[in-house]
């Protein structure tokens, strides 16, 4: 679908998340984005103000739903399956997986998260701890109950861990490919199965 379906915000989200998914943050200029987006500099300020809010949009238009997602898978897994940890393993994992696969942006959407961390940006990453810090601590409370004998600095590194292999898994560009005779979310499915029980061994594995 042209971009000239969308809103004007929406159209200059979707053109500053291919861009950034492409170039980077830093490599990215405003006047590139009102050219993809086919748009003038005012419609950026008057929607955003500035480019470092333009970055946090991208950002929470995406992870808000994965957010909520997530905390709701959570609250469902420790309430039907107290104590059991590859519940709370799938309740993070699986949203994920499943935003990635989202035909409108998500696969740029995982490499502009992998420029996240790839890029020091400080003004970005205060905000994604700002405002989806809660998420990770929700769910290292709820692992923590299943592996207590973990301290919070090994916990913290294996939930670090996890998240760096589930950005890997979402950008699908490892060793693993959807053969063509899979439908994406065959194999959307075993990737998160196996991601799981992998995640699920190393939280449990004696701590250093």
């Amino acid at each position: 679908m042209s971009l000239q379906h969308f809103s004007t915000k929406d159209r200059i989200l979707h053109a500053a998340e291919e861009l950034f998914a492409q170039q980077g943050f830093g490599a990215t200029s405003l006047r590139q984005v009102t050219s993809r987006a086919d748009v003038n500099i005012a419609a950026v300020n008057y929607h955003f103000g500035s480019k470092d809010n333009l970055v946090n949009e991208v950002f929470r238009r995406r992870m808000d739903d994965m957010s909520r997602d997530r905390l709701q898978a959570l609250q469902a897994a420790t309430a039907k399956h107290p104590g059991e940890l590859e519940p709370i393993l799938a309740a993070f994992v699986e949203p994920a997986l499943a935003m990635a696969q989202d035909r409108h942006g998500g696969g740029a959407f995982i490499r502009v998260i992998a420029r996240a961390y790839a890029e020091n940006n400080d003004t970005l990453r205060k905000f994604l701890s700002d405002q989806y810090g809660h998420v990770l601590r929700e769910f290292a409370k709820a692992i923590g109950v299943c592996v207590p004998a973990l301290g919070k600095e090994e916990l913290y590194w294996r939930l670090d861990f996890l998240s760096g292999a589930l950005t890997y898994a979402m950008a699908d560009f490892g060793l693993i490919k959807r053969p063509a005779s899979v439908s994406e979310a065959t194999h959307r499915q075993r990737a998160a199965k196996a991601l799981i029980r992998f995640a699920s061994a190393g939280f449990q594995a004696e701590a250093i």
